[in-house]
């Protein structure tokens, strides 16, 4: 049977023996769970709960990257993994290891007893435990899908909610109407905690304040009650009577201002004094977060490009919103390095590809259309006529490795080679060479 969270190691082996991939859209069974643990949920440093549609996992990162340049100890889950199962789970600053996760499992379905629950719940407990059993300074937890019925929201009291860009996606589960989709992400927001609310459409921001504004709960808007801009290639941030000027985010693009200074807002609320100006100028300008406009050079197909003269980027957008940050991105690293652009894309079916490519009209790509080892993959035909539907110039490929050597086969000028279209497929591309695993 055809998983979709990729088993290439023993723990995901083990855990999807005895547990449904199905996405649960509830929290009873975890509470249960917990309870049946002892409430591990409780036993946890400061929380910030992170939902949206786009950059929560940048902002996250971030948010790590901050926190730890200012010496903090830091828990953070995170999903979906790219490569192995670890990704998910970070105690301490640490990937979670093997052994420890063996452990944990015989523990947590010792406790569950054989009652139902799926592999993202699971998921969650693991982590939950996980981190109750080691000693930190703050816990990130990123939703995994919506967030009012999201496994993860069985905080009571977070310190502090952050909400990202809320989009079109996911619309089978929590749209079609993008209020209806912000309400499901505004779930995280908890009574007089505070939350920090990153520019919205006008529609779903109506839908967030309502819920912050029923709940007393006091809301920080970028844009209106705190700012985040670049300036002269600096992230500026205004916060109160407070101006921050910090260095450029380590992750390339435009839009990775916008998550960083969501970051820098969250912490500031926060308050943590432990964490002042220049943590947060070291943690913007250090911050990783694979299959993000990742320069790949390692590889089967890092080499390919290498040789080439190209220059090969990854990233796992698939939705419009991170198609315009894409297009965006690659307009201004062809301002200061014109080339070519190729994007190679694979998606799955349910994803609006038009929508994705419709950014991209001015820029003009070259489009190679593939697909990967799902059953809910698009054709390589259907991303292609998407493609040009939206006014590219378009072609297909039967796989990454068949796409990169199209990509490459022109004459003239190396181009700048985007592989994107969903984090699955970018999961699979780092997976074919050790050398490229997140580590």
């Amino acid at each position: 049977m055809y998983d979709p969270i990729r088993a290439s190691d023993a723990v995901i082996a083990r855990l999807r023996a005895n547990h449904p991939s199905l996405i649960d859209l509830t929290t009873g069974r975890v509470e249960r769970l917990l309870g049946a643990l002892g409430h591990p949920e409780q036993k946890l440093p400061p929380v910030i709960h992170v939902a949206g549609t786009n950059g929560k996992g940048s902002t996250v990162a971030h948010m790590r990257a901050i926190a730890e340049a200012a010496g903090l100890k830091v828990h953070v889950l995170t999903s979906p993994h790219l490569v192995r199962f670890a990704e998910r789970i970070r105690v301490a600053g640490e990937l979670i290891s093997d052994e420890a996760m063996e452990t944990l499992i015989s523990e947590v379905e010792a406790a569950n007893a054989g009652e139902p629950i799926s592999f993202f719940e699971i998921t969650t407990v693991l982590a939950l435990q996980a981190f109750a059993q080691v000693p930190a300074d703050l816990c990130l937890i990123e939703v995994g899908l919506g967030g009012r019925f999201d496994a993860t929201n069985i905080f009571e009291a977070p310190a502090l909610s952050v909400i990202t860009p809320v989009d079109y996606d996911h619309l089978e589960m929590l749209g079609p109407e993008l209020s209806k989709i912000a309400w499901e992400k505004a779930g995280i927001i908890k009574a007089g905690r505070p939350v920090v609310v990153a520019r919205q459409m006008e529609e779903a921001l109506g839908a967030i304040t309502a819920e912050a504004e029923s709940l007393g709960a006091p809301m920080t808007l970028i844009g209106a009650d705190a700012d985040a801009w670049e300036a002269n290639g600096r992230l500026l941030v205004q916060w109160g009577e407070q101006l921050l000027d910090l260095p450029p985010p380590a992750l390339f693009g435009p839009h990775q201002f916008d998550n960083a200074g969501l970051a820098v807002t969250a912490l500031l609320t926060l308050g943590d004094p432990r964490i002042d100006e220049d943590a947060m100028a070291r943690g913007v300008a250090s911050a990783q977060w694979p299959a993000r406009f990742q320069r790949l050079r390692e590889g089967a197909l890092g080499q390919m490009a290498t040789e080439r003269g190209a220059v090969l980027w990854l990233d796992g957008g698939h939705n419009p919103h991170a198609g315009a940050a894409l297009a965006q991105a690659l307009a201004r690293l062809t301002a200061r390095d014109p080339r070519p652009v190729v994007l190679i894309v694979a998606m799955f079916a349910r994803k609006d590809a038009v929508g994705f490519f419709a950014p991209f009209a001015e820029l003009a790509p070259q489009v190679v259309a593939t697909s990967f080892d799902s059953p809910n993959a698009a054709p390589a035909q259907e991303i292609a006529d998407a493609a040009r539907a939206a006014g590219l110039a378009a072609q297909t490929a039967t796989d990454v490795t068949a796409a990169l050597s199209a990509a490459l086969a022109p004459e003239g000028p190396a181009p700048h080679v985007l592989i994107c279209g969903g984090l699955h497929f970018a999961g699979e591309v780092l997976a074919m060479d050790p050398a490229t695993w997140p580590r």
